[in-house]
């Protein structure tokens, strides 16, 4: 497979150019899966579809569904330690984050994000060890551009620490699982509650 250190920056440069040139969600997101998608092309990883759906002990499911929901859990009651950019419902609503567009947006960012992502990070440019892999860091690195401006260096440092260890997390999930569901699933409680506190808390 060609070469995993170049793979993440079409995906990273599609987040930029959404937030930073086109100012939209949307955009945003559907860049970085079409961005993805086209990376997975290229590499053309040797990982079948069908290790999305794949998991061998429940126990490992029921785990990664806590672990990523009570990051939205965690950050609604924490909200105002991130100290949350005063007209962060404004910022949102010129990305395109109106009351018509959040249902919308939540409910495919849940469903679809956290399978294209696993496939991806845990997946094509994951690893099998046991350590802090340099995957986790990049996986890590792309929500900077994602909360930029929207919360202060110190909350950012914290963001970025609790991703690596997300990271890291559904790397060892998916090593003693031999599969992706668990991660995935895991990753879909993290995105939900994420998304719900983000919108409880600005509308």
């Amino acid at each position: 497979m060609k070469s995993k250190w170049i793979a993440p920056i079409l995906p990273y440069l599609a987040v930029w150019a959404g937030f930073f040139m086109f100012n939209n969600a949307w955009l945003t997101l559907l860049g970085f899966h079409l961005a993805i998608l086209l990376t997975l092309l290229w590499l053309r990883p040797a990982l079948r579809i069908g290790t999305l759906f794949k998991t061998t002990k429940p126990k490992y499911i029921v785990v990664s569904l806590l672990v990523g929901a009570s990051s939205g859990i965690g950050l609604y009651f924490l909200w105002d330690v991130f100290s949350a950019a005063k007209d962060l419902r404004e910022q949102l609503l010129r990305l395109d984050l109106n009351p018509s567009t959040w249902a919308g947006f939540i409910a495919y960012f849940s469903l679809v994000n956290p399978f294209i992502e696993e496939y991806f990070w845990r997946g094509a440019l994951g690893s099998v060890s046991r350590q802090l892999y340099v995957g986790d860091l990049v996986y890590a690195g792309y929500h900077v551009l994602v909360v930029w401006d929207k919360v202060p260096a110190y909350s950012i440092l914290i963001m970025l620490a609790a991703l690596v260890f997300a990271g890291w997390f559904w790397r060892q999930v998916s090593r003693k699982d031999g599969g992706l569901f668990a991660p995935a699933l895991g990753h879909m409680a993290a995105d939900f509650s994420i998304l719900m506190t983000v919108y409880l808390k600005t509308t």
